[in-house]
């Protein structure tokens, strides 16, 4: 008997999400690596398929939103020195100065995080019906995005930089109105269209039918997440739907907006990975073109210390949940988190593309040994690929 083939390093991946599945780190996963364009691992664990859509969270900041904006930038409807009072004239963060520059790099001084949702869910208790009517859900839509207008700053703009899905909530509606749309229809028809993704938002007046995604949480509103324990109270708590946004101001949103709400697989968000590659290189200007990826994806000059380009985050000096390797050599590499247990990195030098889906917060928000997962299964991609020495010149 001849002995078995010997197995690729890379499977060891496999092993790992089993693993992780196995111990509770996450109930299920999906996993793609891409590199030089060609896919050399997928994988999944836990009660899920290939095809099974996970709630992506904070992935809709550059997915949906970024990607969006550099086809408008493109398109001339809107650029990065675009004003905010030009579309929330009399807002804080508008009579402030603030640009759509600034959203984009999250300088804007808008606070990172307002539970919207709890007032929307005090005055519109209806809301946790799931016949409640349209009209009701687009009212309330609007209220939140006036809420989110009005929100004081916490800062100047470009001043300092502070992770802000308020921010992300205003540029979402900033797009929408300047292309005359619905997020979600832009969504579809200039990026999951045109680079063939499945990914979506889960509107709740138009809720799609067919295969249930990836379970989340189990309530409306969702327990706080760790350090939000005092942000709201009195807000009932009642079942939800499966399939149903995560995100608590995304969902009185109707699970349509600009920081969260997109639904999709590994795949989607490694295609959207190699989209970045490509736009970078010119081979594929469907968003948009070359010049323009180059200047949203450098990174804030403006304030010192920033990790942010447009949209994206890059590699932290220390503790990155990209590993010890990923954006390691010039021009380093741009990817995102999700708050339900996702994130997309792409090394720039290395043409290689990590997404990694999990829906780790079915198990509770308390739950973030994800936060040691990301950078071990991240350093395993790049050791195992034969990457690690890419600094030192020995690898092209």
């Amino acid at each position: 008997m001849s002995a078995p083939p010997e197995q690729h390093p890379i499977a060891v991946l496999q092993t790992l999400l089993d693993e992780a599945v196995g111990i509770g780190v996450f109930p299920a996963a999906q996993a793609v690596v891409l590199h030089r364009g060609v896919q050399v691992f997928g994988g999944v664990a836990g009660k899920v398929s290939g095809d099974t859509r996970f709630d992506l969270a904070s992935l809709t900041k550059v997915i949906s939103t970024t990607a969006l904006f550099l086809r408008m930038w493109t398109e001339g409807k809107v650029g990065p020195e675009t004003l905010v009072s030009r579309y929330f004239p009399g807002s804080p963060v508008g009579d402030a100065g603030a640009t759509v520059a600034d959203l984009l790099y999250h300088r804007s001084g808008l606070p990172p995080f307002v539970p919207f949702f709890a007032q929307a869910l005090t005055a519109h208790p209806e809301l946790l019906d799931a016949t409640c009517p349209s009209a009701t859900r687009s009212r309330v839509r609007d209220e939140v995005l006036q809420a989110a207008a009005s929100t004081p700053l916490a800062a100047a703009p470009r001043t300092r930089t502070a992770y802000s899905d308020v921010g992300f909530i205003l540029l979402g509606e900033i797009l929408s109105r300047a292309a005359s749309a619905p997020l979600d229809t832009l969504f579809s028809r200039h990026v999951a269209e045109p680079l063939g993704l499945s990914a979506r938002f889960h509107r709740l007046t138009d809720f799609p039918a067919g295969a249930v995604p990836a379970p989340t949480g189990a309530t409306r509103p969702r327990e706080p997440a760790p350090g939000q324990e005092t942000l709201w109270k009195d807000v009932p708590t009642q079942p939800t739907r499966p399939g149903e946004v995560d995100d608590d101001n995304a969902w009185v949103m109707d699970g349509v907006a600009g920081h969260a709400g997109l639904f999709g697989t590994a795949v989607d968000v490694a295609r959207f990975g190699q989209a970045v590659l490509d736009g970078c290189a010119g081979t594929s200007p469907v968003i948009a073109p070359a010049p323009l990826w180059h200047r949203s994806l450098a990174t804030d000059a403006l304030v010192q210390g920033s990790t942010r380009s447009m949209g994206f985050d890059s590699p932290s000096q220390v503790g990155s949940s990209a590993g010890r390797f990923v954006g390691d050599s010039p021009p380093g590499a741009v990817g995102h988190l999700g708050f339900t247990g996702t994130s997309l990195w792409v090394d720039l030098r290395r043409s290689l593309v990590v997404a990694l889906v999990t829906n780790r917060v079915a198990l509770g928000r308390q739950e973030l040994r994800i936060r040691d997962f990301r950078p071990v299964f991240h350093d395993f991609v790049v050791e195992a690929l034969g990457l690690t020495a890419i600094s030192q010149g020995t690898h092209g």
